[in-house]
């Protein structure tokens, strides 16, 4: 009996991770269940074990189907090696949390060796812009996202990302190798039984991506989409993901206590990742993305 139920529990888990992009849009739970995929791999062991006890040799080969078919997927990501070599441009992007009293702290730390930086969740005169502004010369904030460089900042414009007030911007920064054009976006939430509004918002972002023209360009963000969320496909491409180019790990950044999910990115196109990673946020429920760029 228990042999039986380890062969068919692997088979279910080795078709839900190869054959999830097949599985319907049910809602809120396909986003939760496809940001989840990486942590299935901890069901292998788990099989194994209750094959050993079975002592059944069948039902070890079993087992051992869904951690191949993880491996496929994931394993690459646990051995990668940031490419490294000289870089241009080092950015990030943070949601410093709106109720987070300590967010002027939280940026402070994770912006002092970047040349760029997006945020999310700000107040209006808040601890986080405040520090922000005495750190960066140029910034330019639109309603709760901002975008903070060391280089000049111009062309900026606050754009409506389907939600119905600007909540993402555009603008251009000229660095000493170029131009860089530049998005910060706070996505609408996937919330369990409904995708519709980030659905939307995906969508016009990928439409503001599309009608860009700009040589080079960089979408910074909490995009509430994880990397492995089918929802992804609708900006990588065009776009390619820092962390799946250049990172070390899976780069999960929510919550910040454990993470196990990536809703924020950065996705680039026109340049070359060479690093990328996480970084901590005093009192935020998220963690920094941050990465290394290569003009």
């Amino acid at each position: 009996m228990l042999s039986r139920l380890v062969i068919v529990l692997s088979a279910v888990v080795a078709l839900a991770l190869a054959g999830h992009g097949l599985i319907p849009a049910l809602g809120g739970f396909t986003p939760v269940f496809e940001s989840l995929l990486p942590w299935m791999g901890l069901i292998v062991p788990v099989l194994l074990a209750a094959a050993a006890v079975a002592r059944s040799t069948p039902a070890v080969a079993a087992a051992l189907a869904p951690g191949l078919v993880w491996g496929v997927m994931f394993g690459s990501t646990l051995f990668r090696t940031p490419p490294g070599g000289p870089s241009d441009l080092a950015v990030g992007t943070v949601n410093v949390g709106v109720r987070n009293s300590a967010s002027g702290e939280a940026v402070r730390a994770i912006a002092k060796d970047l040349d760029v930086l997006a945020a999310q969740e700000l107040t209006k005169g808040g601890p986080a812009a405040k520090q922000l502004n005495k750190m960066f010369k140029y910034h330019y904030p639109v309603s709760t996202v901002g975008l903070w460089s060391r280089y000049p900042i111009s062309q900026t414009q606050p754009l409506d990302v389907g939600m119905g007030w600007p909540r993402a911007l555009r603008a251009v920064i000229t660095t000493p190798k170029g131009k860089v054009t530049v998005y910060v976006m706070h996505l609408a939430s996937a919330r369990p039984g409904e995708t519709t509004s980030r659905d939307a918002s995906l969508a016009q972002a990928r439409k503001l991506i599309d009608a860009d023209p700009s040589k080079r360009i960089l979408l910074l963000g909490d995009l509430n989409t994880a990397t492995t969320d089918r929802g992804m496909r609708g900006l990588t491409p065009p776009l390619i993901d820092a962390q799946t180019a250049a990172g070390d790990g899976f780069g999960f950044t929510w919550p910040a206590e454990f993470p196990i999910t990536r809703p924020d990115h950065i996705l680039y196109k026109g340049m070359t990742a060479t690093k990328a990673g996480v970084a901590p946020a005093t009192g935020s429920d998220h963690r920094a993305a941050i990465a290394s760029l290569r003009l």
